[in-house]
């Protein structure tokens, strides 16, 4: 499989649309289409937590930026 970069959740909304349509054409085998579900999700999961850390992260900013005006 070529590597593909994965780093969004839309990229993942992607690789897994794709992942489903290879395996319903019998291009994958299901052993392997739920190895790679299983960690995409993990990686999902990973992104979200990164991506609302960064929003926390921003909002904090901003409230100190309140408090010490």
């Amino acid at each position: 499989m070529p590597e593909r970069r994965l780093n969004t959740t839309q990229d993942l909304r992607r690789y897994l649309a794709g992942l489903i349509n290879r395996t319903e054409a019998g291009k994958i085998e299901a052993n392997l289409a739920r190895s790679l579900t299983y960690m995409t999700s993990i990686l999902m999961r990973a992104i979200e937590g990164s991506d609302l850390e960064k929003r926390i992260e921003e909002l904090e900013k901003l409230i100190k930026e309140k408090i010490s005006k």
